[in-house]
């Protein structure tokens, strides 16, 4: 899959943000489509970096392009798009993805392959990715792909195609946070039954 060049995320994180929904997020065998993203600001305080430059926001002010990843309440794994240019702390929350490659590993890593038969494949593909743990989850990605170039991988992002090249985009606020909770800095793709609850 082609990868997003660095320039494309050297701009403001709510462009960035906005226009990841329809790209694709792939790892190893496995890919889905970005339906739901949040950005996040140095000058915001739901942002790590809001406390300055530390040894956990290091990655978030480096060059563009870059993969933060963090474990959120020491359970969930978090991927992340750093953005604007080297020096500007800011990236976009990956939150959900509409799978589309690897589908059985995704769902062996889910580990929804048993009890939940009576509610339908579809029902289940619509879990696997429904959420930002859920979807590091899914496609295998650790916290030793912190800083890693999403240009080159392990971890790529790939521009929109097909259907996605021009996605209809609901905007609302972001959700599981306390600080800075009303801006609205959630972007989601308009009906997708992936996308994380509540839906805006």
């Amino acid at each position: 899959m082609r990868a997003l060049e660095a320039d494309f995320y050297a701009r403001p994180v709510l462009d960035v943000a906005r226009e990841l929904i329809g790209c694709t997020v792939s790892h190893g065998e496995t890919a889905g489509v970005i339906v739901e993203t949040e950005a996040y600001h140095q000058g915001d305080p739901a942002c790590h970096a809001y406390v300055g430059l530390t040894e956990r926001t290091r990655v978030l002010f480096g060059p563009p392009g870059r993969a933060y990843v963090y474990l959120s309440y020491g359970i969930h794994t978090m991927l992340n798009a750093v953005c604007e240019p080297d020096g500007i702390a800011a990236a976009v929350l990956i939150r959900a993805l509409e799978p589309v490659a690897g589908i059985d590993a995704m769902t062996a890593r889910r580990g929804l392959e048993h009890g939940s038969a009576d509610r339908g494949a579809h029902a289940r593909e619509r879990e696997l990715c429904s959420g930002p743990g859920k979807l590091t989850q899914a496609l295998g990605i650790s916290l030793g792909e912190n800083g890693s170039d999403l240009t080159v991988g392990p971890i790529v992002l790939g521009p929109r195609a097909g259907r996605w090249l021009e996605p209809a985009i609901l905007t609302g606020t972001r959700i599981g946070i306390t600080r800075a909770a009303q801006l609205p800095w959630r972007f989601c793709a308009a009906g997708n039954r992936n996308v994380s609850r509540p839906r805006p």
